[in-house]
């Protein structure tokens, strides 16, 4: 199984999708926790990510990039806010240039990811992300991150 929920809300700023995978919380958790298994999810499929760093401790920072179907590279940072692990990660994330420099032109956004034992076994993640305005929402869906992250967190099923 894959994502089974996609909800946007304006008035809440977010954007939730729910996601349900035929394996324990602990091995949902290390997709997110080994940068190797990450780099084979974050992103959709024609733009696989490479990450530079990958710290994931409060306060700690990933760094990224993801190589499009033309050669193009966009940038993208985290920085941790909470870590709860297995079931619990909050970030920051945003672009950035080549350097892994925040951008100060494009939003950044909060992303909460929450990990829960389904009853019946395997595991329902939770990622909500909370813009800063209905602006930087707008933005963010209109460069497709609601097809992106479909498309990205649908390659997880194969990784556990």
């Amino acid at each position: 199984m894959t994502v089974t929920n996609v909800h946007k809300d304006p008035e809440t700023l977010t954007m939730a999708i729910t996601a349900e995978f035929d394996a324990p919380v602990d091995r949902v958790w290390e997709t997110w926790a080994d940068p190797r298994l990450l780099e084979r999810w974050w992103g959709p499929p024609t733009y696989p990510a490479t990450f530079i760093d990958h710290d994931l401790s409060v306060g700690g920072r990933a760094t990224y990039c993801m190589t499009g179907p033309e050669g193009d590279r966009p940038h993208g940072w985290w920085r941790v806010i909470a870590i709860e692990a297995p079931h619990r990660l909050e970030f920051e994330n945003g672009f950035a240039d080549e350097n892994g420099t925040p951008s100060a032109t494009m939003p950044v956004m909060v992303m909460r990811v929450s990990l829960i034992e389904r009853p019946t076994g395997g595991t329902r993640m939770d990622v909500v992300a909370t813009f800063s305005s209905v602006g930087a929402m707008e933005q963010i869906m209109a460069m497709g991150m609601e097809e992106g992250m479909k498309a990205a967190m649908s390659q997880i099923g194969a990784l556990v």
